[in-house]
This record gives structure tokens, C-alpha cells and sequence, in this order.
């Protein structure tokens, strides 16, 4: 089995508009996301192995916020994940994989997670 790397930034929260009903659109909802990247490692990590080595975390979660274009209204939580996805793609050629799960905190009732997950290969 081939050695791997991923990489994660879990459960934050970034007000995205999303939606198709009409009490949906027009403002920003909530959406609690994580996202998972995955990237070859180099052979062996030692204490002062430089952060070119890896990827920096927040740029899993500027994917996900000050990236999505602003004032842009996205139908399905399933377009942000690709975006998000297609944004780590351009970012950094090593990252292999992208995996976004997305939960939408409006719709939630009694504390259930609604949402999606989302995995893409580099093409």
C-alpha cells in the first residue's frame, strides 16, 4: 500500500448563498464544512522539515470562504463543493484528492446533519 498524506480542516463555518426555495435565496446560509486533501508525502518528515514540504492548512479553508466568489448564489451545496475542489486543484499541483462534506445548518430540525460529501480526483 502506497504511503499518503492528507491533509484537514474540519467543521468551520462560512455563510455561503445557497439554495433553490425562495426563503432561500437572497441571504447567506450556513454551512458547516470539512474538507479533506490528499497529497503524496515526501519519504520522511524529520522535526525540521520545511512547510513547502506540505501544504498549509488555511488554504483548505480559504478555499472554502474568502475564495468563493462574492455576491455569487450557488442552486446546489454540491456546485460549492466542486468549487472548493477545483480551487485546491489550481492552488497546489500535488493535491491528488479533495474530499468536501457539507452540512447545511439552516435546515437542520432537531439537530440532524443534512448535507453532502463530495470526492474528486485530479484530472
Amino acid at each position: 500500500m502506497a504511503d499518503s498524506l492528507i491533509l484537514e480542516v474540519a467543521d468551520f463555518e462560512v455563510d455561503v448563498l445557497t439554495g433553490i426555495y425562495s426563503e432561500e435565496t437572497g441571504k447567506p446560509q450556513p454551512l458547516r464544512i470539512t474538507i479533506q486533501a490528499a497529497m503524496k508525502p515526501i519519504d520522511r518528515y524529520s522535526p525540521d522539515t520545511p512547510l513547502s514540504a506540505s501544504k498549509n492548512y488555511m488554504d483548505l479553508k480559504f478555499a472554502a470562504s474568502d475564495a468563493l466568489p462574492p455576491g455569487l448564489h450557488f442552486k446546489l451545496i454540491e456546485a460549492v463543493a466542486d468549487h472548493i475542489c477545483d480551487t485546491l486543484f489550481l492552488q497546489d499541483a500535488r493535491i491528488e484528492a479533495v474530499t468536501v462534506k457539507i452540512f447545511k445548518l439552516a435546515i437542520a430540525e432537531a439537530g440532524e446533519k443534512i448535507g453532502i460529501t463530495l470526492t474528486r480526483q485530479r484530472r
